[in-house]
């Protein structure tokens, strides 16, 4: 049922941004006089439509093929590729028939209109909730570092204090592209002493791999057992839910870190666990299994890990929205540049579908929903802009040459820039499809 919801989300989360996207496109074309002839939401290759209907002159449908949505406008060499209405004459109301600029116009307002509904979801999302975050500098108990902190060189019960030079005001900052697009100087406050720590520039890999709480969490503090895994170490070791860890092999357990830690110390081995029970501390011997794990769910306490919430009005909320939507696109901006330049991997920094569905989640959670729309309404104005033959960007490159020319060029040279961008953009597709089920096959691998 999980996988329905996850398809069922992305398919809803795509067909709006591909809708919209196109209807820039139209209503542009539409403006300047362009006949459209066809308005697809995914593509009806080989001619196999799911829907269709003719609307004053063009053709509305739902293709079979989910991998985009596109408009047919009369005039124009395009992912068709039909030709056959370039041997005419122009006509008055053809693409090619108007000014380069205006085309110009027709050819980025798909991308536009995602910039613009990225701004709005993101917009709307901080008018209705406000900002909810974590003051850094109210965290009690430091930082507890997870794999890829403690290679950074960060300890536990270090404070994170600035960002290449700018105070850390939330700790979310310290999670954020800004930090994990790498390359970023950490000022950390250890001891009551200012260290500086260089976040690497290909930390993005670590973190694809491992996930982002395998840098840097919150220190939580441990509080007592809920609940024992049946059949399980601890729960042969006599440990019962509302137990509290003192110790593992007389080493004081206080913080989640600590407790971690020194189970996976202590893996395969035979180990004292001292606990608290009813006002009595008491002594079990426990072997801890190969994982590292004890068989508990431990809670943790969080009334240690303040949240304050900032609430905006309508007004307000226009440029902090538009400063979230606008910093997602340049950090993506950033991201791809590292991946071109190599210090980021391509398989570690790219989704397909399959990627893009787990983002959504099994369950319906419709401000992680419109938050991940958001987000891939600018990564779809990223995508669009870049210029690669048979994409608007690559589209509005060749406008500006024939606006520097002033000739457009040829028609042979446009059907093969399309052929090969064709070839770019399915051979992207299938990189990043099949790097999503290496990554989904090796999730479920032991």
């Amino acid at each position: 049922m999980s996988g329905l919801v996850m398809a069922g989300q992305l398919l809803l989360g795509l067909s709006i941004l591909i809708v919209l996207h196109e209807l820039g496109h139209f209503l542009a074309a539409r403006a300047f006089g362009i006949k459209v002839e066809k308005f697809y939401l995914f593509f009806d290759a080989w001619g196999i439509k799911l829907f269709k209907f003719n609307y004053k002159g063009c053709e509305y449908g739902i293709g079979w093929l989910p991998l985009g949505g596109y408009v047919k406008i009369a005039g124009m060499i395009d992912e068709s590729m039909d030709t056959e209405q370039l041997k005419g004459e122009p006509q008055p109301w053809e693409f090619r028939s108007k000014p380069a600029w205006q085309r110009l116009i027709v050819m980025l307002a798909g991308i536009i209109v995602n910039i613009i509904l990225g701004i709005f979801i993101f917009w709307m999302l901080t008018l209705r909730y406000g900002e909810t975050f974590i003051p850094n500098d109210k965290l009690a108990d430091g930082l507890a570092p997870g794999v890829i902190g403690k290679q950074v060189g960060l300890k536990a019960g270090d404070l994170i204090t600035a960002i290449d030079g700018e105070k850390v005001v939330r700790f979310e900052d310290v999670r954020s592209p800004k930090v994990l697009l790498g390359n970023t100087k950490l000022s950390v406050l250890r001891d009551g002493q200012t260290i500086d720590l260089v976040v690497p520039g290909d930390i993005l890999n670590e973190v694809s791999d491992l996930g982002i709480d395998e840098f840097v969490i919150p220190r939580f503090r441990v509080t007592h057992i809920e609940s024992l895994q049946k059949g399980g170490t601890a729960e042969k070791a006599g440990l019962k839910p509302g137990d509290s860890l003192v110790a593992i092999n007389n080493q004081a357990i206080v913080f989640w870190d600590q407790m971690s830690d020194a189970l996976l110390a202590n893996k395969g081995k035979e180990t004292s666990i001292a606990f608290w029970r009813a006002g009595t501390i008491d002594t079990v011997q426990a072997t801890i299994d190969s994982e590292g794990k004890l068989g508990i769910a431990a809670g943790r306490d969080i009334s240690r890990i303040p949240q304050e919430q900032i609430k905006y009005g309508f007004l307000e909320a226009l440029p902090i929205g538009a400063g979230k939507a606008w910093g997602s696109l340049t950090d993506n901006a950033k991201a791809l540049g590292k991946v071109v330049t190599g210090q980021v991997k391509a398989n570690k920094a790219l989704s397909g579908p399959v990627g893009i569905a787990r983002m959504f989640g099994g369950e319906v959670d419709w401000v992680k929903f419109w938050s991940l729309v958001g987000l891939l309404s600018m990564a779809l104005a990223l995508m669009n802009i870049l210029p690669i033959p048979a994409l608007d960007g690559g589209h509005a490159l060749f406008l500006i040459v024939e606006m520097i020319k002033g000739k457009p060029l040829s028609d042979k040279f446009m059907e093969r820039a399309q052929i090969v961008g064709f070839v770019i953009i399915v051979a992207l597709m299938i990189f990043a499809l099949g790097n999503d089920i290496i990554k989904a096959m090796g999730d479920k691998l032991p």
